[in-house]
Formats: C-alpha cells, structure tokens, sequence
C-alpha cells in the first residue's frame, strides 16, 4: 500500500473562475482517498506543489490512435505490428501533454488497450469503440469510384478506422461483433466526411432502420451509440433513432442546439482538426479530394460554440488528429478560449468530459474515489489556456492513477 500527500495544492477544474484554496491530496494505491485543507496523511511520498495549479488529468473525447498518417486508406493497409508501434508513441505522447484518459472514435482495440493497462504501453487510459461503422460508399470506405476490391478485411485490419456493413443484419453482426470484442460504446458514420473520398458532407448514410437497429444493440448490452455527424439533417435524423451523443456536430441549427440542450445530449466539437487541416492537411498525406471539403464545415463549427455554450449543451474536449497533426492536440484548447469562457474550456476537458465517457467521479475530477489522474501547471490556465499547450512544457508533474510519469527536478 503506498500512499501519497500532495501539498499546498490550488486545484483548477473548469468548475470555478478562480482556483481553489491550498488544498492537501491524500492518494492511496491509485485512487484519491482525502482531499481538503486539512488533509493529511502518513505519507511515504510528499510532493509540495506551492506556487503551481493542479488540475485533474485532461480528457480528449476523440482521438485516433491508430491513425499514424492523414492517409487512412494507406494506414488500413500497414502492417498490424508498425500500427502498434507507432501507435504506442503517440499515445504516449498525448499523456505528455496531460491527457491522462482519451475516447478513441475507431480503430484502437481491446489489444492496445490492454498494453497501455498492463504497462507494455506507456499512455493515457483507452475508452474504446472498436471499428466504427460505415455504410458502403461512406465515411471510412476509403476505395475511391474506381477501386472495387472487398473490403471484408477492414475489421480485421489494426489500422483501419471502420468496417463497412450493409443492411441491418450485417450492422447487427457487426456492432455484436465489436462489443464482443471489447468496444465499450458503438460509433457510427451516421454523416458524409472529410478524410474519405466517396461521401460528401451532408450524405444521409445508413437506412433509419440501419441506425436504430445499432441504437437497440447498444442499449442491449447497456450502452449507446454516438454519430460522425455534421449536417442539422443528419443529426436530427440519428437523435431520431437514439442516439445518445453528437461527434464534431458543426452545422447543427439552433433548433436542434436547443433541442440537445434540453436533452442532456453530449456534443464533442473537433474544431482544431479543421483549422489544421486547412493550413497543413496536404503536407500531412491528406488527399486533395478531402482537402477540398474542409472550407464546408470549418468556419461554421467555430460559430456554433458560443451557440452551444449559451444553450448550456455539454461539450467535451475532442481533437479528431491524424498522423503527425497530432502534436496539435492541445490547440483546442486556445481555439476555443477565442469564442468561450476558459472555465467552459477547461470544464470541456474535465468534468464535462466524463459525462461524455460516462465516467463521472472517476476521472475528469478531484474528490474522493476518483483516479489518481493530476496535473501540475506552472501558472493559472484560467487565466491563460496557452499553459495547456506547447507539448507538456508547462506541466512540471503529470500523474496518472497514482504513478507519477512526469516530474520535474524542483518537485
């Protein structure tokens, strides 16, 4: 049993404008035991955090992990062992940055899962769909009109996003197929996309028995299925059929902004994918064809924040980078900051973001009973959410369910 004391700790968690008084944060054998002024503990390790704010581990609510180039439809051909291994480095480069838990939307698998819970991978704790689910034609078929080669090994094939399935036997088969297999929610390609080159955006795929056929599984097993979605019809017709979160959500009307608000429906915004992409996607393997789509869903999902926010919608923090865009991932955050409020931001990330993965009071937070999941900030991100970036710089400890994998020479 090993127990920790972190002292003099002003925690910041995107639930005040201001961080909190000193604090003491008693940690046992990974989960937080005690936290308040008073707290303290026979400790066998004693870190004195005076001077910085502590924040919970960040929480990205969709990532690829597997996607090691912009180039998915070469990335589904990779071999299995060189998506793995460079899968590993990314992830542990996102938990250089402070995401201490990630949603991966499609393609990560009970197998990276298990290396990253087992130790063999150093990364943030993986919330798993398995392979989201195309439709012929749709987003994550990534053939092309002239390529009609099978495709029956894209669920087989580690660095595939997706599988594709057709009619609503096959989508049964499927989605039992991924829960099966360790996915821990159901993920759709409810929406054309950028990255594929056969759907564009506002494509109405899937049948609407196809969709609720997927929305009854889920449920069947206790969970809920969330949709690639852009267009206001194609969300209203997912929410329709059950749908239970929104991904990226950036042509949504404020009808149905109103509608998910009073709902309790979880949106995740991915804008920072967008704004990279138009500047840098074609450096990155982003095919010209996807390059051209960006313009049609970038500005309009940066409008829809403050819609979103003064409708009191939930929203978590999603970065939706491919390949070497990755190390962008935090940018989000400054994104954001230019059309919210930084304790929204950060809220995003934290608490708000649990929601999203379902796991309120076991990360996103620091009270009793949660995971050890810590970050210290050298300097208030309240005040400027650039702290958040620059790959960790300003993160002298980042602790992960107790086991500190980042510490400065000063703490």
């Amino acid at each position: 049993m090993t127990v920790t004391l972190l002292k003099n700790a002003r925690i910041v968690d995107g639930t005040a404008i201001e961080p909190t008084d000193p604090m003491g944060i008693v940690i046992e054998d990974g989960t937080i035991r005690e936290v308040g002024p008073g707290a303290s503990a026979g400790a066998d390790v004693t870190l004195d955090l005076d001077g910085l704010m502590v924040m919970p581990g960040l929480i990205d609510c969709h990532v690829h992990v597997i996607a090691t180039t912009a180039n998915l439809g070469l990335n589904a051909a990779l071999p299995p062992s060189l998506v793995a291994a460079r899968s590993s480095l990314l992830m542990r480069n996102m938990l250089m940055r402070g995401f201490t838990t990630v949603r991966d939307l499609g393609g990560a698998d009970r197998g990276l899962q298990l290396a990253v819970a087992e130790g063999a991978f150093l990364g943030p704790r993986l919330v798993i769909c398995g392979k989201a689910l195309s439709q012929t034609g749709g987003h994550t078929d990534y053939r092309g009109p002239y390529d009609d080669r099978d495709v029956s090994w894209y669920a087989q094939s580690l660095g595939a996003m997706g599988r594709n399935c057709d009619g609503v036997p096959e989508v049964q088969r499927a989605v039992r197929e991924e829960i099966k297999s360790g996915a821990q929610f159901v993920k759709a390609m409810a929406d054309g996309g950028v990255s594929s080159p056969s759907d564009p955006v506002g494509y109405l795929v899937f049948s609407v028995d196809e969709l609720k056929a997927m929305v009854e599984i889920a449920k069947g097993f206790s969970t809920y299925a969330t949709g690639h979605l852009y267009s206001d019809d194609a969300i209203v017709r997912a929410l329709d059929c059950g749908f239970e979160c929104i991904e990226h959500g950036n042509l949504m009307s404020d009808a149905t902004i109103k509608r998910v608000a009073e709902a309790g429906i979880p949106v995740v915004p991915t804008n920072i994918t967008y704004d990279l992409l138009m500047r840098k996607g074609a450096e990155f393997g982003l095919q010209p064809d996807s390059v051209a789509k960006i313009e049609d869903v970038r500005e309009a999902g940066l409008e829809r924040l403050d819609k979103m926010h003064a409708a009191g919608v939930v929203m978590g923090y999603g970065s939706d980078l491919l390949g070497g865009m990755q190390t962008e991932q935090s940018g989000e955050f400054s994104l954001r900051g230019r059309y919210i409020p930084a304790d929204a931001v950060i809220r995003s990330a934290t608490v708000d973001a649990a929601r999203v993965l379902r796991m309120e009071g076991q990360i996103g937070c620091i009270t009793p009973g949660a995971h050890a999941d810590i970050i210290a900030v050298d300097g208030n991100p309240l005040g400027n959410l650039d702290l958040l970036t620059g790959q960790g710089a300003h993160m002298p400890m980042i602790m992960k369910g107790g086991a500190v994998v980042k510490r400065a020479t000063s703490l």
